[in-house]
């Protein structure tokens, strides 16, 4: 009969909730049957045939039950995601009954005679043995109702074995949040954990199991294992990365459970659980920085930042309102994007709206970059402003010289004329024996800078390679690239680039500023390089698509197979950070570069692209082109780096 019940209810209601009503009705029925089994077992068991009073006794223990029913609200869940909330409520209800059953009991036996009779009361024994095959009962018919729905009546859902790495709290919330997930029969295979005290238990009924067991192609395959799921929140970057590797190379779909912190309203639930992305596994572990040197260096201080809505001058700005400046002028040529920023910084930091300025121009413009000096007077400036796209400045060589090489000069020459304290310039990697315009526009945007530098303005520069996520970068051009089917293009199979995350690049350009005395140039500890087709193999497993190639298209002009942080000529001395590095370059005397590049300017008049790039050569001697049309004026050498 109950199953009965239960297919009508079920297949009645399969796409909504049971009304409570329904759900009461169903556990007062479930009283009478505990009660009328209680009456078998105590005739049975006890040989204690006396009845009368019965009907009473029923009526009595049925009101009190319904009563505590209603108290504790066991009729109120949602039964086909009922859970240890709910036993828990019904243990309440159950032992809250027998308790009161033996209050009565006591006080009754306290006159003389009793005020109710023996047999209308359930005795001690009765009331213990009832209220217990009565939560028996409570129970299982929530899992039998739970069962039916699942198996019968649940849309047919896809099946995913799986694997959770870690036995602790957080994978038996992942655990339970899998297993509530309406659209996919997510079935856990092994729980791994580096824990040997739980080693060869069970979670749930699920074996715990070393990692070596568990990810083995044996183990995949015959467990038809099809995801891991790392659920240690706080685990440690490198071993998160071997994990991810490991996984990958068995073919599995990776996703990891996120800090606590960020679930949402403090709850969690299975679609809560991030992919493994590419920056995951590019991700160094941070360098540490004292943050006392910054503060003292930009605290109260009226700072420009140039190139303020890019991907490295934005993080800069945000980074810098932390310290409390007296005020940040945030210049930019890019309306929409500047336009974002401010719309960012003026929600975050709606209490210092008066520190803020946000400023159009272009810095190859100087009257209009003069007229920015005049007005706010900054102390600090960090010029993060430049071109910064190879092929682009390849192509166009004199928008590059006037942008990174003559709108570097016209900021370093009013720093010291408006009497800035410190100019912190932000290189690149490509600037080390430059093979392409971009690169040697950067060398000489250092040369100068280190020219410029004297007792009154120090001038800074930091070097550092390729940050994740930055415009144009490779990263947001793969995921364009997986979104419209591949394939995915590299230039060459064999390019290797550096890689770090925006905010600690950014946190290094505001350590170095504080830690540069003048004419200084600091290297960063990129870690090891990373071969981009490896990168575009491991985002293509991360997607989890299939049969995505992976085309190489040739080097591009300009472009490197490998890029270098100091020049042949060029050592390195240890700074107090044994992460940062001061480069030990040649100087140039400040008579002799202006000479250069007025004769630049001229040249750059002329607009003809053979002489600027020509001109360039003769200020930059180790820029020699590298599959480019101006390799023809490097004839006495071959290029370099084209393997």
């Amino acid at each position: 009969m109950l199953k009965k019940i239960s297919f009508y209810f079920v297949r009645k209601y399969r796409h909504s909730t049971i009304p409570q009503g329904y759900i009461l009705l169903m556990d007062v029925m479930l009283f009478v049957a505990a009660f009328f089994l209680m009456e078998v077992f105590r005739v049975d068991l006890f040989h204690d045939l006396y009845v009368r009073g019965m009907i009473v006794k029923f009526v009595i223990s049925l009101m009190l039950t319904t009563i505590f029913y209603f108290v504790t609200g066991t009729y109120r869940g949602i039964i086909r995601h009922a859970g240890m909330s709910d036993v828990y409520k019904i243990i309440l209800a159950t032992a809250g009954s027998v308790v009161v059953c033996w209050l009565v009991n006591i006080i009754n036996y306290q006159f003389r005679p009793p005020i109710i009779h023996n047999g209308y009361l359930l005795s001690y024994r009765e009331s213990l043995m009832l209220y217990a095959i009565l939560a028996v009962l409570l129970v299982a018919s929530r899992l039998f109702m739970q069962y039916v729905y699942n198996r019968h009546f649940r849309r047919r859902r896809q099946a995913v074995n799986m694997v959770i790495y870690g036995a602790g709290a957080a994978g038996i919330i992942a655990y339970n949040a899998l297993k509530q997930e309406p659209n996919v029969d997510y079935r856990v295979v092994a729980f791994i954990d580096d824990d040997m005290s739980k080693v060869n238990q069970e979670l749930n009924g699920v074996p715990v199991m070393r990692a070596r067991t568990v990810l083995t192609s044996n183990f995949v395959e015959q467990k038809k294992v099809k995801q891991l799921i790392i659920a240690i929140p706080s685990i440690r970057l490198l071993h998160k990365q071997a994990i991810t590797n490991k996984a990958l190379d068995l073919g599995l779909t990776v996703r990891a459970v996120p800090h606590a912190s960020t679930w949402l309203n403090g709850s969690f639930s299975a679609n809560q659980i991030q992919d493994i992305k590419i920056e995951d596994l590019l991700e160094r572990e941070s360098i540490q920085l004292d943050n006392v040197n910054i503060v003292r260096e930009v605290v109260d201080k009226t700072i420009l930042v140039t190139g303020a809505a890019g991907s490295i001058g934005s993080e800069i700005c945000r980074q810098l309102m932390q310290y409390k400046p007296a005020k940040v002028v945030m210049l930019d040529q890019a309306e929409s994007p500047m336009y974002d920023l401010q719309f960012e910084l003026r929600n975050t930091y709606a209490d210092q709206l008066d520190r803020m300025e946000f400023v159009i121009a272009n810095v190859k413009d100087r009257p209009r970059i003069e007229e920015v000096f005049r007005q706010f007077h900054p102390q600090l400036v960090y010029h993060a402003a430049a071109y910064k796209h190879v092929p682009f400045m390849e192509e166009n060589p004199y928008e590059a010289v006037y942008v990174n090489v003559f709108g570097t000069r016209n900021l370093a020459d009013l720093s010291v004329q408006y009497g800035v304290q410190k100019f912190v310039m932000v290189s690149t990697d490509k600037a080390v024996n430059p093979t392409n315009v971009m690169g040697a526009t950067k060398r000489m945007a250092e040369i100068y800078t280190q020219s410029r530098s004297s007792a009154q303005t120090h001038f800074v520069t930091t070097r550092f390679g390729n940050v994740l996520g930055s415009n144009g970068s490779v990263i947001p051009l793969f995921k364009k690239q997986l979104a419209a089917g591949g394939p995915l293009t590299v230039t060459h199979k064999d390019i290797i680039r550096y890689f770090m995350t925006i905010p600690e690049a950014c946190n290094l350009v505001l350590e170095a500023g504080a830690m540069g005395e003048g004419g200084d140039i600091f290297v960063f500890d990129m870690g090891k390089p990373v071969r981009i087709y490896d990168m575009a193999r491991k985002m293509i497993q991360l997607s989890g698509m299939q049969g995505i190639e992976i085309k190489e298209i040739g080097l591009r002009p300009g472009e490197k197979l490998y890029e270098e942080l100091l020049a042949t000529k060029e050592n390195t001395i240890p700074t107090p950070h044994p992460k940062i590095m001061r480069a030990q370059v040649r100087r140039y005397p400040l008579e002799a570069i202006d000479r250069e590049y007025n004769d630049l300017w001229r040249i750059l008049e002329g607009m003809d692209d053979m002489q600027i790039v020509a001109k360039m050569k003769a200020i930059v001697p180790e820029f020699l082109s590298n599959n480019s049309i101006y390799c023809k004026l490097d004839t006495d050498t071959p290029p370099r780096h084209s393997k």
